[in-house]
């Protein structure tokens, strides 16, 4: 329970103020020795704290896991392994992974019910996708609804012109591409809401890991265009969901209907 929900809670009596003192007085933070989990970022900016897997040991994961789905009730994890995975389930056998995303979450029961507004996510070829979904899956794990427009590059533009209709109609565009990265470029040159650029590290030797794709987005002379880092998948469905948030609300508030 957030702030926001605890105060009406007071209001209408289900709660005591003994009861939202004590609440309050937790500090806002859960030191386990080796992280301190922020209890209170979805307060502050309307997005809980998101569990970035790779790199992380054993036995550290597993636990940031278990306590994180004790108080939230849900947990959200980039960068996973299929080892990291199988390492979850053993203590939380309803967790979910998604191969391609590499996305290992526990999703609260009515999470796709409370989903609003529209995005679209769209991807140059194929092998943009597993950055994509990183953004799509993020974007609806934080309460947004996605649309998919997978493999549209600018190498064939026709199966791009077929969804324009579709583009125009959402609050923002997640373009995804890797080598020269011109679907972003292209993309916001038809739509009226802001496009998000995504490079990924897809190419050949010049592509230098997704350099190239990031300096044309960068310099891309199409308007209403943001740029975000490399495969930086989740820093896009992010900030879609911040722009999705402020369509559907007027702010970046999680709300209920």
């Amino acid at each position: 329970m957030d702030i926001r929900d605890l105060l009406e809670s007071v209001r209408d009596g289900s709660v005591s103020v003994e009861e939202a003192q004590k609440r309050l007085a937790v500090k806002p933070y859960e030191d386990l020795g080796f992280a301190r989990l922020d209890t209170h970022r979805e307060s502050r900016s309307g997005f809980p704290e998101v569990i970035y897997c790779s790199g992380k040991p054993d036995a550290y994961l597993q636990k940031i896991y278990v306590n994180m789905v004790e108080r939230e009730g849900r947990a959200f994890g980039t960068r996973a392994s299929r080892d990291q995975y199988e390492l979850v389930r053993e203590v939380l056998p309803q967790v979910l992974y998604d191969p391609v995303s590499r996305i290992l979450k526990v999703e609260a029961p009515d999470e796709a019910q409370r989903r609003v507004g529209r995005i679209a996510v769209c991807s140059g070829g194929t092998a943009d996708v597993p950055v994509a979904e990183e953004a799509a899956q993020t974007a609806e794990y934080f309460g947004t609804r996605v649309e998919r427009v997978y493999d549209v590059g600018v190498s064939g533009l026709h199966r791009l012109l077929d969804r324009v209709s579709l583009l125009q109609e959402v609050n923002c565009v997640v373009a995804v591409a890797g080598m020269e990265g011109a679907l972003a470029s292209v993309v916001g040159g038809l739509v009226r809401c802001p496009v998000i650029a995504v490079p990924t590290s897809v190419g050949y030797g010049a592509s230098f890991h997704g350099l190239s794709a990031l300096l044309t987005m960068i310099n891309s002379c199409a308007n209403g265009i943001a740029v975000v880092n490399i495969d930086n998948g989740y820093g896009a469905g992010y900030m879609a969901t911040q722009i999705n948030r402020l369509a559907v609300y007027g702010d970046n508030s999680r709300k209920t209907e």
